[in-house]
């Protein structure tokens, strides 16, 4: 039988804020931290607390952030940045403002077209139905809405 030790809460406090600090985090990635320690729940809820008031964790600068980034640098379109979101446990209405404030609905249609454009300069297939079909498996899976695909690889298609 293992005894857990005590760990001082003030203590795990910094650590946090040192996490925090170093780079963007929502609430649901420090809980988790914070569940590492043996602490009492009333003291992990302090914790979690104080962080927010010390402006240290923020889901609505976080979701932001993360919009920005999964978009500009993995080319995740708007569902599979939605989901990811809901994995952390952010907010509907935190993950549709994020959506709604970071994508320009013009730059997100272009980030699509040039994807769909080099990944059909990629596939070898000379069959256009089987040039389609994969090049919709391609963006969906990236997370774009299935509507918007079609109307893209239609256009590149011809």
């Amino acid at each position: 039988m293992s005894i857990k030790k005590s760990v001082d809460k003030e203590f795990v406090l910094g650590k946090m804020q040192a996490i925090c600090s170093k780079s963007e985090k929502c609430s649901f990635d420090i809980e988790q931290k914070i569940k590492n320690y043996p602490l009492e729940e009333k003291d992990c809820d302090w914790i979690l607390k104080k962080l927010k008031e010390d402006k240290f964790i923020d889901d609505n600068r976080f979701a932001g952030f993360f919009v920005k980034d999964k978009f500009r640098f993995n080319k995740w379109g708007r569902i599979k940045i939605r989901h990811a979101m809901h994995v952390k446990r952010i907010d509907d209405e935190i993950i549709n403002r994020a959506l709604k404030e970071q994508l320009n609905e013009g730059e997100y249609l272009e980030v699509l077209k040039e994807l769909l454009i080099s990944k059909n300069r990629s596939l070898k297939d000379k069959n256009t139905f089987a040039r389609k079909g994969k090049l919709v498996r391609f963006a969906t899976q990236r997370g774009f809405e299935p509507e918007l695909v079609f109307d893209r690889v239609e256009d590149i298609l011809r």
